[in-house]
C-alpha cells in the first residue's frame, strides 16, 4: 500500500507539472548596423534592437518556440547552449549539421522543451558571428520538486527563505571579451597572415565597458613568470598581449605579418564606454547572479570586493555549494552564485580580469547597495589585474573540489573510446579535434541530420543509442591555451585528466596504471570542459557521456577562432535509432 501511495503521489506531482507547462513564443529580429560598444563604433548584430540580446526566462517543462527573423546581410543560425534538445535535434542550430543556414530576409522557428533547470544562453553558430554580438541569456526556473542544495550553506529558516527568494529572482551577468574588428575582418586577417588571433580589446559586463591602455611600466611590472617564459627577450605589446610572432621559435609555420591588422595584437587606443551598475537590496540577505561567459577568446576571473560568493550551480546544474572570493569562468560556462549581502551600504567593485596567459586585460562593474551610502572609501580587492591574489586569504574556486548535487555516477561499462588530437595543422590558426581540420565551408553542406555522409568520414564519429562513450581529448603540443570543449546535446562527466600522452586503449587500463588521475565516484557533470594547459608537454582530458538523444551534433572548442579554424568534430549519436525529421523541418530546411 505504501508503495502504491508513493507512486500515486509521484503521478499527481508529474501531472501537476505537466498541466502547468506552457508554450512560450519568443521572436527575435536580427539586424546589422553600427553600434558603439566599449566606446568604439563598429557593425554589431542587434537582437530586437538590443545588445546583448534580451533574456529568455521560462519554467522547467515549458515548450519553447524561438523564432529567428534574419534581417542581416549574411546567413545565420542560433544555438541554445547547454539545452539538450532531447527529441528535437533539428533545433540545435548548427549549420551543415542540424539545419541549413537562415538566409538574409528569411526566418526559422526553433522548437524545444525546457527539460532541465538552470542558466543557459543562446548565441550565433554561423562562422564567427558570436563575436559580433548575437547572444543572450536563458534562465529555466526549476520545478518545485527539484531538490535545492541551499541547506548545505545554512539551515536557518530565514536564510533558507532568503536564498530561495534570491534564486527566484536571479539575474544574468554576462561577461564578454570584445574586439574592435568584426569577426570576418579577424578571419580574413588570420587567413592572409597565417597568424592565430588571440587578443581582445576590452572586457564587457552585460555589454558595458571601455578600452583601457595600461602604461608601459605597469605592463612590464605585471608581466607574470609564465608570460615571461614564452616571451623570451620580447615584451607584451601595448595591448598587454603576446606579440603576433611569439610562436615562431616553436612552430615553423608560414606567416605574412604585414597582413595583421591594427588592434589585433597592438595599437591600443583608449576609449570610454558605460560601466555596468548592479543594484542590490541588503535587506534581502542574498542576491543570485548567473555569471555567464560569452567570451570569444579569453577566459576571465570574476570577484566582488569584500564579498564572498557561494557557487551553487555550474552549467545549469546544482553542485555542493563552494564558498570562494574569486572564480575563473571558461568560455561558455555558467556559474550561478549566491552573494551574502553583509557589508555596509555603498559601492563595491566587481572585477573581471584575464585568466588567459596571453594577455593582461581587465574591466570593472559596480555592485551598489540601495539606500544612503555608509561606505565612503574604495572597496578592497581580492584579486589583482594579472589574476593573482591581492590578499593572503583570497580563495579561488578549486575545480577539483566540485561535486554535483545530488551526486551522479557514470557507468563503468563503456562501449566505445575515441582518442581525439588537438593540434595545429599547416598554419598557426588551423586546428584539429581528431585527425582532420573541420573547415568553415562545411557549414553550407547538406546537414548531416538529413545525410550522414554529407561531409568527409574523418570528421565524423558514430555512436549507438543507449551506450556509454569515452572521449579522450589529447592536447599534443605546448603553447596552447586551455581549450573549452563543448559537446552539443547531453552533458558529460569529467572523469580524468593528466600530463603527457594518453598511451592506453581504454580508461579502464589507464585507471589501473594511474588511478590518481581519475574520479569515477563524484565527477563533475558539465556541457563544456577545459583541457589542461600544456605548459611543458602534452596533456589529456577524459570525458564520458551516455548516448540518449539520437541525432547529428557538434563538439568543438568554444574559443571562436579555434572553432572557425577547424577545432570541431561532427558526432552522429545513436545511428541505430536515427530520428524521423518532422515534415515542416524538411520544408523549413530547404529540402
Amino acid at each position: 500500500m505504501k508503495f502504491l501511495l508513493e507512486i500515486r503521489s509521484i503521478w499527481i506531482l508529474c501531472l501537476a507539472q505537466w498541466a502547468s507547462a506552457a508554450t512560450v513564443f519568443f521572436p527575435i529580429t536580427l539586424t546589422w548596423s553600427n553600434r558603439t560598444v566599449a566606446g568604439v563604433t563598429r557593425p554589431v548584430i542587434s537582437v530586437n534592437g538590443q545588445f546583448p540580446g534580451p533574456p529568455l526566462n521560462i519554467n522547467q517543462g515549458d515548450n519553447v518556440q524561438f523564432l529567428v527573423n534574419n534581417r542581416c546581410p549574411f546567413n545565420t543560425t542560433v544555438h541554445f547552449h547547454g539545452i539538450e534538445q532531447i527529441g528535437t535535434p533539428w533545433s540545435d542550430g548548427v549549420p551543415g549539421v542540424s539545419q541549413r543556414s537562415i538566409l538574409p530576409n528569411s526566418s526559422f522557428l526553433y522548437r524545444w522543451t525546457a527539460n532541465d533547470y538552470g542558466a543557459y544562453w543562446y548565441h550565433a553558430h554561423h562562422r564567427g558571428s558570436l563575436e559580433d554580438g548575437l547572444f543572450g541569456p536563458i534562465y529555466i526556473r526549476p520545478a518545485p520538486s527539484v531538490q535545492r542544495p541551499f541547506s548545505l550553506i545554512s539551515n536557518g529558516t530565514s536564510q533558507l527563505n532568503a536564498m530561495l527568494a534570491a534564486e527566484r529572482s536571479t539575474r544574468p551577468v554576462l561577461i564578454s571579451d570584445w574586439r574592435s574588428l568584426t569577426s570576418e575582418q579577424i578571419w580574413a586577417a588570420e587567413v592572409a597572415s597565417g597568424v592565430d588571433s588571440w587578443c581582445a580589446n576590452a572586457f564587457l559586463v552585460n555589454g558595458k565597458g571601455s578600452v583601457t591602455c595600461l602604461p608601459r611600466d605597469q605592463i612590464n611590472a605585471l608581466t607574470t613568470p609564465a608570460q615571461r617564459a614564452v616571451l623570451g627577450t620580447q615584451n607584451l605589446t601595448d595591448m598587454a598581449c603576446w606579440p603576433a610572432n611569439v610562436t615562431d621559435a616553436t612552430f615553423n609555420f608560414p606567416h605574412n605579418y604585414s597582413a595583421v591588422l591594427p588592434t589585433m595584437f597592438e595599437g591600443c587606443v583608449p576609449s570610454q564606454g558605460p560601466q555596468e551598475v548592479l543594484t542590490v537590496n541588503g535587506s534581502q540577505q542574498f542576491v543570485s547572479w548567473d555569471l555567464t561567459s560569452t567570451s570569444g577568446v579569453i577566459q576571465m576571473t570574476v570577484s566582488i570586493d569584500e564579498h564572498v560568493m557561494w557557487v551553487y550551480a555550474i552549467d545549469g546544474r546544482y553542485i555542493q555549494p563552494r564558498q570562494v572570493n574569486a572564480l575563473t569562468i571558461p568560455n561558455s560556462n555558467r556559474y550561478s552564485v549566491l552573494i551574502p549581502l553583509t557589508q555596509p551600504r555603498g559601492d563595491y567593485t566587481v572585477r573581471v580580469v584575464s585568466a588567459s596567459v596571453q594577455q593582461l586585460l581587465n574591466a570593472t562593474a559596480i555592485m551598489r547597495y540601495q539606500g544612503i551610502p555608509q561606505l565612503n572609501r574604495p572597496s578592497n580587492p581580492w584579486i589583482t589585474i594579472n589574476n593573482q591574489n591581492a590578499t593572503a586569504n583570497t580563495v579561488f574556486l578549486n575545480e577539483s573540489s566540485v561535486v554535483p548535487f545530488p551526486a551522479l555516477v557514470p557507468s563503468n561499462n563503456v562501449d566505445q573510446t575515441f582518442i581525439l588530437h588537438v593540434s595545429r595543422v599547416g598554419n598557426s590558426y588551423r586546428w584539429t579535434l581528431g585527425n582532420s581540420s573541420y573547415g568553415l565551408e562545411l557549414e553550407e553542406s547538406q546537414p548531416l541530420l538529413f545525410n550522414q555522409t554529407a561531409i568527409p568520414s574523418d570528421l565524423i564519429i558514430r555512436t549507438r543509442n543507449n551506450t556509454w562513450v569515452d572521449l579522450i581529448i589529447q592536447v599534443d603540443s605546448i603553447l596552447q591555451p586551455a581549450h573549452p570543449i563543448h559537446k552539443h546535446s547531453n552533458k558529460h562527466f569529467i572523469i580524468g585528466q593528466g600530463n603527457g600522452t594518453f598511451t592506453w586503449n581504454t580508461v579502464a587500463e589507464a585507471v589501473q596504471a594511474s588511478p590518481g588521475n581519475f574520479n569515477l565516484l563524484t565527477p563533475q557533470y558539465r556541457d563544456t570542459s577545459n583541457t589542461p594547459i600544456p605548459i611543458t608537454g602534452p596533456t589529456w582530458l577524459a570525458l564520458r557521456y551516455h548516448v540518449v538523444n539520437p541525432g547529428a551534433f557538434l563538439m568543438h572548442c568554444h574559443i571562436q577562432v579555434h572553432q572557425s579554424g577547424g577545432m570541431a568534430l561532427a558526432m552522429l549519436d545513436g545511428v541505430d535509432a536515427w530520428p524521423t525529421i518532422p515534415p515542416n523541418y524538411l520544408i523549413d530546411s530547404g529540402f
